[in-house]
């Protein structure tokens, strides 16, 4: 396991200590400052490094979210870090979706889940999932990059309004949020490389932030939200039916 000079002082260590036993040979590295923790994964798995590690930013400058969307953590501001595994599910649907539950239940009771990849609260957007992955040798490594605001952002020009963790955790450090989340992440990402999305459907869906709600996807259906299917793709009741969206950009339409 390998730290850099850490200000924010990272329990590493402790981390490291309560994963390891199912996750033999990982590690955590943590950095000052990089382009994308993302990006820096999946540049090792293409050199054939496929270690599980967790590999964390202090500040990122050119953070990747969904489509590309840019996702800048200042240090201290936000907890951005991404966990490169070895990784064989039987079936990846509904993998960012268990992730983000993950993550929902060791926050708090009122986080909500925006299908596919955002945490929400009050109707705000918490933090999001970019989960990436490559393949060699007939093996698979999966890449999946968190990012959470632990302080509101200082730009009020977002797509989504935000929310931050310390509205509601009084004071929250990102270290402090880093474990809580990371051993029980990483346990359901070995529950799910097993017995994939189906267990977590009912849980999932108490938490989505966009049932009963009227939406539409990138590619003009519009509908009644009516949670996801044991795979985790969107269940919206159209004028023709119900339809299943599994891959499509979602936003709530006014009734």
């Amino acid at each position: 396991m390998s730290t850099q000079a850490d200000p924010l002082r990272w329990p590493a260590e402790a981390i490291w200590a309560s994963v390891v036993p199912e996750w033999p040979g990982f590690s955590i590295e943590i950095l000052p400052e990089i382009d994308s923790t993302n990006t820096e994964l999946m540049r090792r798995a293409r050199n054939a490094v496929h270690d599980p590690i967790l590999l964390l930013a202090e500040r990122q400058t050119a953070g990747r979210g969904r489509l590309g969307r840019a996702w800048h953590g200042e240090v201290g501001h936000a907890l951005t870090f991404s966990l490169g595994l070895p990784y064989q599910p039987q079936n990846w649907s509904g993998l960012s979706l268990a992730v983000g539950l993950s993550l929902a239940e060791s926050l708090g009771p009122d986080i909500q889940l925006k299908w596919p990849n955002d945490l929400w609260r009050q109707q705000r957007k918490l933090g999001g999932i970019l989960i990436e992955a490559a393949s060699q040798g007939g093996k698979s490594y999966a890449v999946i990059g968190i990012g959470l605001n632990i302080q509101l952002p200082p730009t009020t020009d977002l797509r989504t309004p935000a929310a931050a963790i310390a509205e509601f955790w009084q004071g929250a450090t990102a270290p402090m949020v880093l474990e809580r989340i990371t051993q029980p992440l990483l346990k359901a990402l070995k529950e799910f490389e097993t017995l994939g999305f189906a267990p977590l459907q009912q849980r999932f869906n108490a938490r989505d932030a966009l049932r009963g709600l009227k939406v539409q996807s990138s590619d003009a259906l519009e509908g009644l939200c009516e949670g996801v299917d044991s795979q985790g793709a969107l269940q919206i009741l159209t004028n023709d039916g119900r339809q299943a969206i599994n891959s499509s950009e979602v936003s709530v339409r006014a009734l």
